[in-house]
């Protein structure tokens, strides 16, 4: 394929260094976005009179049938393109000779690859934020049907205190809808337009730009035109936001990969989401979990390499920046992937409500409520919590939790204590009293629940 910007140069280069340079097998994806920007394009320059009316319109409907071809199969790219900008003016131009050579009139490859980037990520944060929202509606189905199961909390990984399945899974609706708040903050800085900023000094041409950002729905224009091409801002945050997302699914897999455990046995994973060994028929593994938590350090790559690629760069425009797409397209389909399968690997969880309860049961989870209870008898609290570790150490003694330790062995160690007690520290007592909001009594998940499903509506 002839090289398009041939003239300072000889346009023939080494075919080693064409495989190098050629960036068509990853940025053909773009196509859509590419041939949307040209077609606002060219309705600009006829809209100004720079080109002809007719001439624009042959360029539209010249670049639509690129476009449906494409679309169908009729048309395939070819390889020893440059890149997939080269390759749909190089087309066009085939398709309508001299005609087709005016559609890059006033702007520049720079100005039209941060174009395509901006149109894509836009429409890509667009359909992961509707994953996020869906995992997050499944997250909440979830936590509504398990809602009275009680399992222990933990810290250090140590059993802590009694909660609901329901409170500890809502946690991390909490961080996805976080995560959906920053990417609908990054799509603010995405929806700004580059096209018209040309190669980095703007043009000489009378051109509008805000008539291409309204063709194209933007709802702003850069301010800059240096700043416009070379800005990669938009995508290293929304590479950010995809890593905290990931993060906040490599730990729920954590969870998962623990709970489906013999040693825990607190969820089942359905068979559509496990596999088995090559080799110990007993075996079921939590491998769908486990590739979300190994495509983790996968997208946390991808923004490190965009981050080490910019860190350097002077202004405005270098070829270093071609490095962006290969790295923002794995880390989106990465993310889309896990979501993909995310979502009906939770919603065909079975959670086994007798089997966290008694490990709450074995945990002595509720010494805090026993300390709280002597406290409500008048006993200061570093007295009170000294009395409750010593009865757990009685209890791991004589074998027994603190449900079943006898009176009279509660009496010897505080005479403030009385019969009351077992109620006091009855797990479902021990959770239902905790009434602080953002607590994990049951008023305060439902709470939690109408919160959550109002900022997905």
């Amino acid at each position: 394929m002839n090289k398009l910007w041939a003239g300072r140069t000889s346009g023939v280069t080494d075919s080693v260094a064409d495989d190098f340079n050629s960036s068509i097998r990853f940025d053909c994806r773009l196509y859509r976005e590419d041939i949307a920007g040209s077609m606002a394009h060219a309705a600009m320059l006829g809209e100004r009179g720079i080109i002809t009316n007719a001439e624009a319109d042959a360029l539209i409907n010249g670049l639509q049938g690129i476009l449906d071809d494409l679309d169908d199969g009729t048309l395939a790219f070819d390889w020893k393109a440059e890149d997939v900008h080269m390759f749909v003016e190089q087309v066009l131009t085939e398709r309508l000779g001299e005609v087709g050579k005016k559609l890059h009139t006033a702007r520049s490859r720079n100005d039209q690859v941060a174009l395509d980037m901006r149109l894509h990520l836009r429409h890509e944060s667009d359909g992961i934020a509707a994953q996020v929202r869906d995992l997050i509606a499944v997250i909440v189905r979830v936590a509504e049907q398990n809602k009275t199961a009680i399992m222990p909390g933990y810290t250090h990984l140590q059993r802590a205190q009694p909660i609901l399945f329901s409170h500890h899974i809502l946690a991390y609706a909490m961080m996805l809808l976080r995560d959906l708040g920053r990417l609908e903050d990054c799509r603010k800085r995405i929806d700004v337009s580059p096209i018209g900023a040309c190669a980095l000094a703007g043009t000489t041409y009378d051109t509008d730009r805000q008539f291409e950002a309204r063709m194209l729905g933007f709802a702003a224009v850069a301010q800059n035109s240096i700043d416009a091409v070379s800005d990669r801002d938009f995508c290293v945050e929304l590479l950010s936001a995809l890593s905290l997302l990931m993060m906040h699914l490599s730990r729920l897999s954590e969870e998962l990969i623990l709970w489906t455990s013999w040693e825990f046995r607190f969820v089942t994973l359905s068979d559509a989401f496990t596999t088995g060994s090559s080799i110990m028929p007993q075996k079921k593994n939590s491998d769908m979990a486990e590739l979300v938590r190994g495509k983790t350090g996968r997208v946390y790559g991808d923004l490190m390499a965009l981050l080490t690629m910019l860190k350097g760069l002077p202004l405005a425009y270098d070829k270093d920046m071609q490095e962006d797409k290969e790295a923002v397209f794995d880390a989106l389909d990465t993310v889309k992937m896990c979501l993909n399968v995310f979502a009906p690997m939770l919603r065909g969880m079975t959670v086994h409500a007798d089997t966290m309860h008694k490990a709450a049961q074995t945990g002595f989870i509720n010494a805090t409520d026993l300390a709280d209870y002597l406290v409500r008898k008048g006993l200061p609290f570093r007295s009170a919590y000294k009395i409750s570790g010593k009865l757990v150490s009685e209890c791991i003694q004589s074998g027994c939790v603190l449900e079943t330790l006898p009176l009279a062995t509660y009496r010897q160690y505080s005479t403030l204590i009385e019969d009351d007690v077992y109620a006091a520290i009855d797990l479902r007592r021990c959770v239902e009293s905790r009434i602080s909001e953002g607590g994990t009594s049951p008023d305060s998940v439902d709470k939690q629940i109408a919160y959550i499903k109002e900022q997905i509506k």
